[in-house]
């Protein structure tokens, strides 16, 4: 495109969907401005290591002007407060932006459960991560405790459990005290209120979980809905209690706040609402959305992962592109629906792919750890182009 020609393409949100939006439209030569409330990319995935000290916090980052050294995009470190699509306006913090074309791609929320408070959250805001290893390496000094670990369900929005990192980050600390000889002094706890935690890996999934948490010793509370949390307890809906020193929880999905401020179209569930092509359904046809903060359609099993955040934005780009220069050709993001996951185990990893007709499930003992680890680096070195590109990672 000639300069003259060049629409300005704002992204909102530094996460996987916003980073790879804009890795995408700069390649073909779009003008892009990327709007962040952080000055980094936080690589959740890998966050799994920081309250068991395998990695640095500084590590789970990718710094924005790093990026944006390498893209040459423009850079906005601000708090989005509403989109007014009909202006095709922005509203931030402490200015307002005006676009040609909007990929909305700053995630979602977490469902409010009374007395969060007194839980952390692997999944939640990246220093989290901090207090959790703080408050394990308090148990391990102590020597002795209890940890309870669990994540939660939205009826309204069933793609948003994140369950992956619970799992990971349980077995990470039973390796962690296995291997400070302490595993016999601590219980562990999995909870969860649906029947079947795990069931979007399929049945081998759930047989295996089953498995480990049997050699593990793991006590499960699941099929019970959580009422609350007080400190040191969760309280079910039958008034059983759960009492831990180490409470991790991670809240399900659901609709980002600023969306309530704004005039996009939304799902029961407060998320945007996005036709096949990731385009914004409403009157406005230059505004798409990628990731947590749409409302993802797909199979009862499908999951918000971030390599589907990755292939939403693809998509989104693709289609933009084609808008732009007249092409009539479009690419739809659910055929390519999957559920792919390396779920770390600490020393090991179980490799879970499932697809529209087939699912797999495969150990990998000790190998598995460093592919997810060696998959940290690669992400973040492809994006700062240090290394090619594969397709599909």
């Amino acid at each position: 495109m000639k300069t003259k020609d060049k629409k300005h393409i704002v992204v909102l949100g530094g996460g996987f969907a916003g980073v790879e939006s804009v890795f995408r439209l700069r390649k073909l030569g779009h003008k892009v401005t990327l709007v962040s409330d952080r000055d980094y990319c936080f690589v959740y995935p890998i966050s799994i290591w920081v309250p068991v000290r395998k990695i640095a916090f500084d590590d789970v980052k990718l710094p924005l002007a790093d990026l944006q050294k390498v893209h040459k995009f423009d850079l906005i470190i601000d708090k989005v407060k509403s989109i007014v699509s009909k202006e095709n306006k922005v509203i931030l913090a402490n200015q307002t932006i005006e676009y040609d074309y909007l990929i909305v791609a700053f995630g979602g929320s977490k469902l409010p459960h009374p007395g969060l408070e007194h839980t952390f959250s692997i999944c939640g805001k990246p220093e989290q991560s901090l207090k959790i290893r703080d408050k394990f390496d308090e148990l391990l000094k102590q020597g002795h405790g209890k940890i309870a670990v669990g994540f939660g369900g939205n009826p309204k929005s069933p793609t948003g459990v994140r369950g992956g990192p619970a799992f990971e980050l349980l077995f990470n600390f039973i390796s962690t005290l296995k291997q400070k000889k302490l595993y016999d002094k601590f219980e562990i706890t999995f909870f969860a209120p649906m029947k079947e935690p795990g069931a979007r890996m399929g049945g081998e999934g759930l047989k295996m979980l089953d498995k480990a948490y049997k050699r593990h010793e793991v006590n499960e509370r699941i099929g019970i809905k959580i009422k609350r949390f007080e400190a040191g307890k969760v309280i079910f809906g039958d008034n059983s209690v759960l009492e831990s020193d180490l409470i991790v929880f991670i809240p399900a999905g659901t609709g980002h706040p600023v969306l309530k401020n704004s005039d996009l179209p939304l799902s029961a569930d407060g998320n945007v609402l996005v036709d096949g092509y990731c385009r914004v359904n409403g009157p406005q046809k230059n505004v798409f959305a990628a990731g947590d903060v749409t409302r993802l359609e797909g199979p009862d099993w499908i999951a918000k992962q971030g390599h589907i955040a990755e292939i939403m934005a693809n998509y989104a780009v693709y289609n933009i592109h084609n808008q732009i220069i007249g092409n009539p050709k479009r690419k739809g993001y659910q055929n390519h629906l999957n559920i792919v996951c390396v779920m770390d185990t600490g020393d090991g990893a179980i490799f879970t792919s499932r697809k529209w007709n087939a699912e797999q499930i495969l150990p990998l003992p000790i190998v598995g750890h460093w592919i997810k680890k060696a998959w940290g680096h690669y992400w973040k070195w492809s994006k700062l182009r240090k290394v090619p590109r594969f397709p599909g990672m």
